[in-house]
């Protein structure tokens, strides 16, 4: 397995929030929300499953752990150094420490260069990480592969995911595109895990539907040269932690705003 790196951040505070930010926050919920994306067909022309019920909000304690598991872009990959990367750049960015877990070439189906595919990965974690946070990221390094036992093995490594850890709350970011126009079988894998996180009633986040990589910032975000080799660069990392980060804050700010709601009798006139 490849050896967790850390980092040490602070505090995760979620500030008093006023009316107009709470509204904000809601706005932001409803984007993330499983199954209420804007775009009604996935790849394939398969209507988009519809959650029956939003995620619960994520409340993380101070001093969160946050494992961050995933492929070469949680690893690094193209950074001028790993520790740049966007999964080490989350410690700072949400003020918690992060564990970060990611090896080159992984995904679920397929090993990477410097060990197994996902679900054999996530066999070999140490329970006594004990995250409060999971994000589990990718894979593009998938799409050669799919579909063929795809959806077994995804729901294989998440079955082993929550055994590990149980008390663990997990948000599913799905694969960012590392060529334009985005390949079919990497929108393909977009659709069928946000169909399976939605099925689990978790946090899914898709680069792809939220258009985090475009035309307009693709080569501001993505080295494309023979080091980079399509991989995010650093300034394409700290992008990436940015986008990150305002998702999660966005759902834990859901807890804010159920918190800040009136009591049924508070809406009865006196």
């Amino acid at each position: 397995m490849h050896a967790p790196g850390r980092l040490r951040g602070r505090r995760l505070w979620l500030p008093l929030l006023g009316a107009a930010l709470a509204v904000a926050a809601v706005c932001v919920v409803a984007v993330l929300r499983p199954g209420t994306t804007a775009d009604p067909v996935a790849a394939g022309g398969v209507e988009a499953p519809i959650a029956a019920t939003a995620p619960a909000a994520l409340v993380l304690p101070d001093e969160a752990r946050v494992l961050v598991f995933g492929d070469s872009w949680v690893y690094g990959s193209a950074a001028l150094s790993p520790t740049l990367g966007f999964a080490y750049r989350l410690a700072d960015e949400l003020g918690v420490e992060t564990l970060v877990d990611g090896v080159r070439g992984s995904g679920y189906l397929k090993p990477g260069l410097d060990g197994p595919a996902y679900g054999e990965r996530i066999a070999q974690l140490d329970p006594a990480l004990d995250p409060d946070l999971i994000v589990i990221e990718g894979s593009i390094n998938d799409r050669r592969l799919y579909p063929d036992g795809y959806r077994d093995a995804v729901t294989a490594a998440w079955d082993q995911l929550v055994a590990r850890f149980p008390d663990a709350d997990i948000v599913v970011l799905g694969p960012a595109p590392q060529v334009l126009p985005v390949e079919g079988p990497t929108r393909q894998i977009d659709a069928e895990l946000r169909d399976l996180a939605t099925g689990r009633g978790w946090w899914y986040i898709s680069p792809i539907q939220e258009e985090w990589i475009t035309t307009a910032n693709y080569a501001a975000v993505i080295d494309s040269g023979p080091i980079g080799r399509d991989h995010p660069s650093t300034a394409g990392h700290a992008y990436l932690a940015t986008r990150v980060a305002d998702a999660v804050r966005g759902m834990t700010q859901a807890a804010d705003v159920v918190a800040d709601a009136p009591l049924d009798d508070e809406l009865i006139a006196p």
